[in-house]
């Protein structure tokens, strides 16, 4: 690709000496490599290309008007495309605001070598609703934070081939005070919430195509059939359909060779059938030619994804089948932002650093949060193998845990139900993408089941989380709980898979890297790199216990530090990785087979279970199993108040202090590693058979199973045992419940 250039190199001043970074509190390295003349320079579309097109990122004008107001007669100075204004690599560092609009201004000229063909203006993604101009006429609009779209400039184009075009382009974005998705942009960062995001914030760029041309191509892998399922796209102006080639390459040799019709799905088999996965990541090439003429190239990869038993385990727990294998899918929550470009990566390479480093890792997968990458992202997660469960953006009001869905007005959910529709015909060729996720924590959460049964019926191919966190309907493919710091897991069930959507969110601020000096956030917060490792591999080993019990995928909060936010796995400028080299051994072992954890003593989850209790202090040696507990209360759990996050309330338990005891008989010792299966909401000091096993502060938000020691599998006996519990609370929710788990660790023919 050539880019645009100057007529008259006179024309054109050092463009260095009209733009700079506005200030920001720390950058990546990649933003040193951000010039003006050449700004994200790399085929912006790997899954449609085409030879002829033109790059338009770089300096145009712009300017901040009230909303009111029409098109500027000044300019307020340089933007440099495709940074959004509030971001530091545009140049420019100030927030638009819902009270004005943004404009942008460049000229360009069509390649006299494209005469004849049609030219389209293509955007990448624009926040939020835009008009586009050119030479003075409006010739396209859009709303849509998220989603490409594209504009045929050719009747509106003046003067001969090479004449100097003038493109206008006016953007307002509301931010938090409209209904539409915007992720986690707000007009006030603070906390999870982080700096607003207006105007064009991906490549803008010229293409020509011909009259008779391909739109898209509908891509639906088969491989259980051994073959794709195509549909080309295509328009212009003619009586009948035209026949398009397709030719299907596997590492340059041809595996397959069609002739079909336009705008209709056919399957063509292959001859080499070899499956797409994260460790092996295969990709065929693809080529489509119309018989007028016009040829794209794209790619795709055969995988399948669903629900359903371990073929090895057919009375065992839900799992998530990858090509009818079970892979249990481990990754960072992803927000994607960046502390010079906001939603916008400074060059490729920094785009494809965070997918190489979750690799890296040891991960698999990732949780896109709340945001739409541009396609490249994407590109590199198939070419890398890279799963991606895509989260479709929020917006409008939040509920909170426990509430009915919210009732959006009827633009609000147009709105929605437009952009959730464009997601998922805009990245439905993607083998990367394994989920769908719709609502996170009830985040703009309406009509819930109705929203993932359209989900699915758009595109049966992938997975649907219902939903994220929080409010769940019973609806979708997995059942989510978001458990801080965790782990926990929901309950089993007998359709969906046992999902835990977020947990951990350890936070480490390191001097150098903060967006803030002070005031920074996390769900835990430690001292040094070292107390941060031993815990997160405290976390990594009790989620491997959840695994065993029937997990079948968890998310780590997150990929990197955020404004500020300092849980990342990495700061946020990229420069420090938190964690020590281990942890990729420690991440990887959660895919090899792992102790098979079932109830020994089961909690109120399975059904409500009588202790004995009581909220009086109670004399010395109260836990032990002589202790005389015939005067205390029996009832069933747990224990607790209405209201505490995932507490499954048997008994209400509302003063400072309680105490456990729970009686159970065993004909003999169980062999196996015992486990603890405890959702403590506060402190909480648990024995068995009089020998404290645990000792636990603060609060879980679930249920959450902790490895014990070896020695506690001695202290069982055959005949009656003694579970007993003491929990303090102090504020907020409180919550107690408990049982033992016995797990058994798979030989390699299981």
């Amino acid at each position: 690709m050539i880019g645009l250039i100057c007529l008259a190199s006179f024309l054109c001043p050092n463009q260095a000496d009209i733009w700079k970074p506005a200030p920001t509190p720390i950058s990546t390295r990649w933003a040193a490599e951000v010039k003006p003349d050449r700004v994200l320079p790399e085929y912006p579309r790997p899954q449609l290309v085409r030879e002829r097109w033109e790059n338009l990122n770089g300096l145009w004008d712009h300017a901040i008007r009230p909303k009111a107001q029409g098109k500027p007669t000044a300019w307020d100075g340089k933007i440099l495309v495709p940074f959004a204004a509030e971001s530091s690599l545009s140049g420019v560092g100030k927030t638009v605001g819902d009270a004005n609009r943004l404009w942008y201004r460049r000229t360009m000229a069509v390649p006299p070598s494209w005469q004849g063909q049609r030219v389209l203006l293509h955007f990448g993604a624009v926040d939020w609703q835009c008009e586009v101009f050119l030479n003075g006429e409006k010739v396209g609009e859009h709303e849509g934070g998220f989603d490409s779209f594209s504009i045929d400039l050719t009747a509106k184009l003046k003067g001969p081939p090479g004449s100097i075009q003038e493109i206008i382009v006016a953007v307002y974005d509301p931010t938090d005070k409209g209904p539409q998705p915007r992720g986690k942009q707000v007009a006030k960062p603070e906390g999870i919430w982080y700096t607003p995001v207006t105007g064009i914030w991906q490549t803008v760029w010229l293409e020509a195509v011909p009259t008779s041309s391909i739109t898209s191509l509908i891509l639906t892998p088969d491989l259980e059939n051994g073959a794709l399922k195509i549909r080309v796209m295509a328009d212009g102006k003619r009586s009948e359909p035209e026949p398009c080639t397709v030719v299907i390459r596997a590492d340059g040799d041809e595996v397959a060779r069609a002739t079909i019709p336009e705008n209709k799905e056919e399957s063509v088999r292959l001859s080499l059938v070899k499956p797409w996965s994260p460790t092996d990541p295969f990709l065929y090439d693809l080529e489509v030619r119309l018989a007028s003429g016009d040829r794209v190239t794209s790619y795709f990869g055969l995988r399948t994804i669903r629900v359903g038993k371990d073929p090895k385990k057919p009375d065992g727990p839900n799992r998530l089948l990858l090509n009818g294998k079970p892979l249990f899918q481990f990754g960072p929550l992803d927000q994607g932002w960046w502390p010079d470009g906001l939603y916008t990566a400074p060059t490729d390479s920094a785009l494809l650093y965070d997918i190489e480093m979750t690799r890296r890792l040891g991960f698999n997968m990732c949780r896109k949060h709340v945001k739409v990458e541009p396609e490249r992202w994407y590109y590199h997660c198939d070419k890398i193998g890279l799963l991606v469960w895509q989260d479709m953006p929020s917006g409008d009001k939040n509920i909170p845990p426990n509430a009915p869905d919210l009732t959006r007005d009827q633009r609000s959910e147009d709105i929605y139900r437009r952009e959730l529709k464009a997601l998922i015909e805009g990245k439905r060729n993607h083998p990367c993408i394994v989920v769908w996720v719709p609502f996170n924590e009830g985040w703009g959460q309406f009509k819930t089941n109705q929203i993932l049964e359209e989900t699915k019926k758009m595109d049966p191919t992938r997975l649907v989380d219902g939903p994220s966190g929080w409010n769940d309907r019973k609806g979708g493919d997995m059942v989510d709980a978001h458990v801080y710091p965790g782990p926990g897991m929901p309950p089993l069930e007998q359709t969906r898979a046992a999902i835990l959507g977020e947990y951990g969110g350890l936070g480490l601020p390191i001097t150098g890297h903060l967006w803030l000096q002070s005031g920074n956030w996390g769900y835990q917060t430690f001292k040094d790199r070292q107390a941060l490792g031993n815990a997160y591999k405290n976390l990594n080993f009790r989620l491997g216990a959840l695994v065993g019990r029937g997990l079948a995928a968890a998310v780590y909060t997150q990929t990197t530090d955020v404004e500020v936010e300092v849980n990342g796995l990495m700061t946020y400028d990229r420069a420090i990785l938190k964690l020590p080299p281990q942890a990729r051994e420690w991440n990887e072992r959660l895919y090899q087979p792992l102790p098979e954890f079932t109830d020994l003593l089961s909690t109120a989850v399975t059904k409500p279970q009588a202790w004995r209790s009581t909220t009086s202090t109670p004399a010395k040696g109260w836990e032990k199993p002589a202790f005389n507990d015939t005067e205390w209360k029996e009832s069933p759990g747990g224990f607790g108040t209405e209201g505490t996050p995932n507490a499954r309330i048997g008994t209400v338990w509302n003063t400072k202090g309680i105490w456990l005891r729970r009686h159970f008989t065993l004909e003999k010792v169980p062999t196996g590693q015992i486990a603890l299966d405890i959702h403590h909401d506060e402190d909480a000091i648990i024995y068995l058979n009089g020998v404290k096993i645990a000792e636990l502060t603060g609060f879980s938000s679930g249920y959450e199973i902790l490895q014990l020691d070896d020695t506690t599998q001695t202290l069982l006996k055959a005949g009656n045992n003694i579970l007993a519990i003491h929990c303090k609370q102090t504020t907020g929710g409180q919550y107690i419940d408990a049982g033992l788990l016995l797990g058994k660790t798979p030989t390699k023919d299981d």
